[in-house]
C-alpha cells in the first residue's frame, strides 16, 4: 500500500481550467476525504488520481511511482462508483472475482480473494445470489468487495453512498470505516455531506471552484481557515452577521450589541463578518433582538429561525422542553470565546 502525492495538478478542458494547482500529501493507509459543493472539481480531482481524466499539467505520485501518464490499469488503484456497476446476470461471487479472472488468474487464487473479501464485508450468505436479490447497500458492499479482490495500493470512491436512504447511509459509514482499520489500505473518498466527512476521515480536504480551501483534521469545525469553510462545515451552517470595529470591540447591529472576541482586531471602523453557530446560542426570551419566523421540530432538537430588526437572518438550535413558537420575540446569550470574527472583503479568519 502506499500514499499519495500530488504538485501543482492542473485540469483544463479547452480554455477552461477546472483544477487549480492543487498540492496534496497523502499518507500511506490515510483516509483522505475530498468534500464541497457541488462544481467544486473533487470529483474530478479523484478521477485525476484514477487515470479516468488526463493530468494537464503537474505530477500525480502513488508511492515512489510517478503516475501522471500512465493508464488506469497501471496505476494499482480500485475504484468504487456511485452507481453499483454490477453484471446482472453473475452471481455476487462472479461480479467480485470478474476482474482478476479476465486477467487470467487461477481459479483457486480468485475464490481465496473472492472469500477473504465477502469475510471483510460480511457477504458469504449472498455469494451465489445475482444483485437483483439484494438491497442497495448489499450491492454497493459487492462493489467495495470488486475493489478489495484486486489488492489495489490505493482505494477511490466516488460518493459511494448517495443512491441510499438515509438508514443506509448510516450503516454503510460504519462498513467503511470499519473496512479501513481491518486492512489499513490508503482511501480517498469524494463526498458533498460533510457528515460523512467528519465521520470518515483522517484528513479532510475542502474544495472550492477547483482549489484547496483548507486541508485539515477534524478540527475543521472548531479551527475553520475562512469563511467558505466555517460556513460550510457544521450543520446548520454557521450564521454570519454583519459587524463593524469600534471602540476595541466589534459592534454587531443585528444582535442590538458588541461583542469582545480573544482576537487581535483590525483597525477602527472595519467591516468584519462575525460568525455564531447555532448549537452555540440559547435563546432569551426576554430580548426582542429578533422575531422567531419559523421553527422545525425534529424531535430531540428544534431549529428556530429569525430574523432581526436589520433583515439579518439566523438558525438557533433549541434542546429541553421549553421551544420557541412562531411570532415569539427573543435575544440570544453565548459564549464570548464561541464567535468567530472574519474579514469582510477577503473571507480569511481573523484570529
Amino acid at each position: 500500500m502506499s500514499g499519495v502525492t500530488l504538485n501543482k495538478v492542473i485540469k483544463r478542458y479547452g480554455d477552461v481550467q477546472v483544477i487549480h494547482g492543487v498540492d496534496l500529501d497523502i499518507q500511506d493507509g490515510e483516509f483522505c476525504v475530498f468534500v464541497g459543493p457541488s462544481g467544486c472539481g473533487k470529483s474530478t480531482l479523484l478521477r485525476m488520481v484514477a487515470g479516468l481524466e488526463e493530468t494537464t499539467s503537474g505530477q500525480i505520485n502513488i508511492g515512489t511511482r510517478d503516475v501522471t501518464r500512465l493508464d488506469p490499469s497501471e496505476r494499482g488503484v480500485a475504484m468504487v462508483f456511485q452507481t453499483y456497476a454490477l453484471y446482472p446476470h453473475m452471481t455476487v461471487g462472479q461480479n467480485m472475482g470478474f476482474g482478476l479472472k479476465m486477467n487470467g488468474h487461477p481459479v483457486a487464487e480468485v475464490n481465496e480473494k473472492v472469500s477473504e473479501a465477502s469475510r471483510i464485508l460480511k457477504l458469504d450468505a449472498f455469494l451465489d445470489r445475482k444483485p437483483a436479490a439484494l438491497s442497495g447497500g448489499q450491492r454497493q458492499r459487492v462493489a467495495i468487495g470488486r475493489a478489495i479482490v484486486r489488492g489495489p495500493e490505493v482505494f477511490l470512491f466516488d460518493e459511494p453512498l448517495s443512491n441510499l436512504d438515509a438508514e443506509l447511509r448510516v450503516e454503510m459509514r460504519v462498513e467503511i470505516a470499519r473496512l479501513h482499520k481491518e486492512i489499513g489500505a490508503t482511501m480517498i473518498y469524494v463526498t458533498h455531506d460533510q457528515v460523512e466527512a467528519m465521520t470518515l476521515a483522517d484528513k479532510i480536504v475542502v474544495l472550492r471552484l477547483g482549489e484547496v480551501e483548507q486541508v485539515a483534521p477534524l478540527d475543521l469545525y472548531r479551527n475553520p481557515d475562512n469563511k467558505f469553510v466555517a460556513g460550510f462545515i457544521g450543520s446548520p451552517a454557521m450564521n454570519f452577521l454583519k459587524g463593524t470595529v469600534k471602540g476595541g470591540v466589534i459592534e454587531v447591529r443585528a444582535l442590538g450589541m458588541t461583542v469582545s472576541p480573544d482576537i487581535t482586531l483590525p483597525s477602527e471602523g472595519t467591516e468584519v463578518t462575525v460568525g455564531l453557530r447555532p448549537e452555540h446560542a440559547e435563546l432569551d426570551q426576554s430580548g426582542d433582538a429578533f422575531t422567531v419566523e419559523l421553527t422545525e421540530a425534529l424531535g430531540g432538537v428544534s431549529f428556530a429561525y429569525l430574523t432581526a430588526k436589520t433583515g439579518e437572518k439566523l438558525i438557533i438550535e433549541e434542546r429541553g422542553d421549553t421551544r420557541s413558537k412562531i411570532g415569539d420575540t427573543v435575544s440570544l446569550n453565548f459564549e464570548m470565546r464561541r464567535i468567530y470574527a472574519f474579514n469582510a472583503e477577503t473571507e480569511a479568519r481573523i484570529r
